[in-house]
């Protein structure tokens, strides 16, 4: 018998465009219930990063306002994705909030997850730096998480931040190895997963109207991304990897899985970060990532462009 009962989510995000999109889609999908969303260092530095979350999430204002966590610091070097611009959300004219107060997201996803042992799902839409750290802190804290998607990662070596390595892995290679290896129900969505949906120009004319939160902020923040995939990759649309991420987290059946045996390189001068999936047929290690291929770019669509509109309903 399928549950009826919303699913509890963390989503942990380094707020750029297409986390902002995600989150939109998120905050109000109803099978959805978003207990926390933390911010970690990885498209923008920390501070930003803390600061478009809490801009986001208030501008947006949900019906149900989930925690927020603070990125630490001390994460992964500030590394500026020009696709987001300098401030990670296409220089949106939205009120900037800063977070006061607020727990570092470490705490709030170990104070979550305690809170609803094996009822949380992570959504991890960056860097891995935020989920490694509670797992070294508190080891006993994985048997309690009921299960990981993670956007990230390339299945043949064909990256975005470096030759073999996608932005998110590139950023904070030890601490995707440090997640990969614990025992812990992982689905990874890699980068040529999420790169099949090709969004045209024709998205603009389908986004909701200016009348609504949702579609005031995507409609501020998808011209940019159309701009700068234009100039800088010389494409004419726009790939959303996280926003396609939560789709397979909703509609996993719009995806093939496979379970295998994945790590991360960390030491390497050309390919660090780079997921290495071993193939042999004979190997040490048993399967333990579920990998997602084959996406049905159609149905992924429709899902997206339904969200949009749901989020706009309610806004």
């Amino acid at each position: 018998m399928t549950s009826t009962h919303p699913r509890k989510v963390i989503i942990d995000c380094d707020p750029g465009i297409d986390d902002a999109a995600a989150l939109a889609m998120a905050l109000f999908d109803p099978r959805l219930e978003v207990v926390a969303v933390t911010a970690v260092a990885g498209s923008v530095s920390a501070e930003q990063a803390t600061t478009n979350l809490q801009s986001i999430v208030s501008f947006l204002d949900p019906p149900r306002l989930p925690r927020l966590g603070a990125a630490d610091d001390t994460g992964p070097a500030e590394r500026p994705y020009a696709l987001n611009g300098p401030d990670g959300l296409g220089d949106a004219d939205i009120p900037r909030v800063q977070l006061h107060g607020a727990h570092h997201s470490e705490k709030v996803l170990w104070e979550t997850i305690k809170a609803h042992p094996r009822e949380i799902t992570i959504l991890s839409l960056g860097p891995l730096t935020n989920v490694a750290r509670v797992f070294s802190r508190d080891p006993s804290i994985v048997e309690l998480v009921g299960g990981l998607v993670i956007s990230g990662g390339t299945v043949h070596a064909m990256g975005n931040a470096s030759p073999v390595a996608d932005f998110n892995f590139f950023c904070d290679p030890m601490s995707a190895r440090h997640v990969l290896r614990e025992p812990v129900a992982k689905t990874l969505v890699p980068l040529e997963t999420t790169s099949h949906v090709l969004l045209g120009f024709d998205l603009l004319d389908k986004l909701p109207r200016e009348f609504s939160r949702a579609g005031q902020l995507l409609r501020q923040i998808l011209p940019h991304a159309f701009r700068a995939h234009r100039q800088i990759l010389g494409s004419e649309g726009i790939r959303l990897h996280d926003v396609v991420a939560l789709v397979a987290l909703t509609h996993p059946e719009l995806f093939s899985r496979s379970s295998v045996s994945a790590d991360v390189e960390t030491m390497g001068e050309l390919t660090s970060g780079m997921l290495v999936i071993d193939r042999r047929q004979t190997r040490p290690l048993r399967p333990h990532v579920d990998l997602l291929t084959s996406p049905d770019v159609v149905g992924i669509t429709e899902c997206i462009l339904r969200g949009f509109e749901t989020a706009a309903d309610a806004t």
